[in-house]
């Protein structure tokens, strides 16, 4: 770990790496990929069509075709994964606040998603996947952040393909699903508190900071830090999740408690609502992990059976979480709520996230029973312990069920423990050289978005401060931040 901390830092230091700005178009970008790393994907139309003709005599390459069943698979996905947002996970964080409370948290989520659009075509995109100046097992500055080469849709074609024949504007549309969930997760974390302002600008900033060169690093391909370091994420366990939780965390602790807490009960005030969303986040998480294959069921390539896998251990990894979840408060408080399952239910899904493409059945429902029983500890007793107020649990599920979820995707991928990657295999990493490689990437990403997340929380509390007067948080955000009211008990 300390070796490649020090490689990165040294360069860094001599800013190596090419211009951010490339004339030359770059290839298309590679989507994330179970254990056996995907080659570059094919290039964009305007490099293929900027080819010279091939000689007389040799015979005419065919070119790339848009793959149907692909293209319609990713484009389902994509639409679900933004259900998990909007409405899904507004919802189940929703109703978890208190009733002045809960518009702010879907005016969040929602003023998010439109943000995050914005810049994910401006430059997140580009900046995250463009492979530009990319060359595997060199460490320079686009090992850590792509080109902006692809910036505000340059270089965008109706013909241009990303892998598996999926065009690259699906492509971009399906990632940036990824990109508007993963802030709004971190707003759990400091719920009933912040200003609107600060929580938008927030969102931005870690966007920008935090998001982008983790998604690059672990997915971009051959010449990405955490990629070339062999660091399995088929689906977002590093990129999403971990990232997410710490980042509540550092929040909590910065932005501090609600007024009040914890001595006065903060119950949730419609756990049907919670109850909705999670449904819809488990539904929706199909297309978060099925589509990280980017191809279609019923297509034959690799691809294809790492998706339908994929939905296999995502419905067994949640189901045994929740059970989990279910039976420890049952034996610890002794009744079984509501509340619980559908949070351990989140859990495993969060845990299942990067294992689902090499994980079998058995694994998966291994890493839901422990992510349930463990996040349950962190959210019970770890929580309280430590005295930090973390509102809705992000960290306790997501950092948590997603470090947990890293570190035993090495474990599950063996074919000796019916996984279907190579671990442990003739030529690959052993068990333990690759939880070691997976417990490296948790630790770098904890590090870098800790940090991130600190210096912004920092920068924003002096230019603009963050919470709310105790007035406004005392009359809920609802009103002091938007000037409405979820409930009009007064028609």
């Amino acid at each position: 770990m300390m070796r490649h901390l020090l490689t990165l830092l040294a360069a860094l230091a001599i800013g190596c790496g090419p211009a951010l700005w490339a004339e030359d178009p770059a290839p298309a970008p590679a989507a994330p990929a179970a254990e056996t790393k995907t080659e570059a994907i094919a290039a964009p139309a305007a490099a293929i069509t900027a080819e010279a003709a091939p000689a007389e005599a040799a015979p005419a390459a065919e070119a790339p075709k848009i793959d149907s069943g692909n293209t319609a698979w990713l484009l389902t996905s994509t639409v679900i994964v933004l259900l998990m947002t909007l409405p899904g996970l507004a919802l189940f964080y929703g109703g978890l606040v208190r009733s002045k409370n809960v518009l702010s948290v879907l005016m969040q989520c929602f003023a998010i998603a439109c943000t995050i659009s914005i810049l994910w075509l401006a430059y997140g995109y580009s900046a995250a996947f463009s492979l530009t100046g990319m060359e595997k097992g060199v460490v320079n500055f686009n090992s850590i952040i792509g080109s902006l080469d692809r910036a505000f849709g340059a270089g965008f074609t109706k013909e241009g393909l990303s892998m598996n024949g999926v065009p690259e504007s699906v492509f971009f549309a399906f990632q940036l699903t990824f990109a508007i969930i993963t802030p709004a997760l971190i707003i759990g974390a400091f719920a009933e508190r912040i200003k609107f302002s600060a929580a938008l600008l927030f969102a931005a900033l870690w966007f920008t900071f935090a998001y982008v060169p983790i998604c690059h690093m672990v997915w971009a391909g051959d010449g990405a830090l955490l990629w070339d370091w062999g660091v399995l994420d088929f689906a977002g366990g590093t990129v999403v999740h971990i990232n997410a939780g710490v980042a509540g965390l550092v929040a909590a602790i910065i932005i501090g408690k609600r007024k009040g807490y914890p001595g006065r009960p903060m119950k949730p005030h419609n756990l049907v609502y919670s109850v909705i969303g999670a449904g819809l986040l488990w539904c929706g998480w199909f297309g978060f992990n099925c589509g990280s294959a980017v191809a279609s069921i019923g297509d034959s390539t690799v691809m294809a059976k790492d998706a339908g896998m994929a939905m296999l251990t995502t419905i067994i990894a949640t189901a045994g979480a929740g059970f989990a979840w279910m039976i420890a408060e049952w034996l610890v408080h002794g009744k079984p709520s509501v509340l619980g399952i559908i949070s351990g239910a989140v859990a495993g899904l969060v845990a299942i996230t990067p294992a689902c493409g090499t994980a079998g059945p058995m694994g998966a429902l291994f890493l839901g029973l422990i992510s349930g029983a463990v996040c349950f500890v962190a959210v019970a007793y770890i929580k309280k312990a430590l005295g930090y107020d973390d509102s809705l649990d992000a960290f306790g599920v997501h950092g948590v069920g997603g470090i947990v979820g890293a570190i035993l995707t090495g474990l599950f991928a063996a074919p000796a423990l019916g996984g279907f990657g190579t671990v442990g295999t003739e030529g690959s990493n052993s068990i333990a050289t690759q939880m070691w490689v997976q417990a490296q990437g948790v630790l770098f990403t904890i590090v870098w978005t800790g940090v991130v997340t600190a210096v912004i929380l920092y920068v924003l509390k002096a230019v603009i401060g963050l919470r709310v007067t105790d007035t406004e948080e005392e009359e809920g955000l609802d009103i002091s931040q938007h000037g409405e009211e979820a409930y009009n008990t007064s028609n």
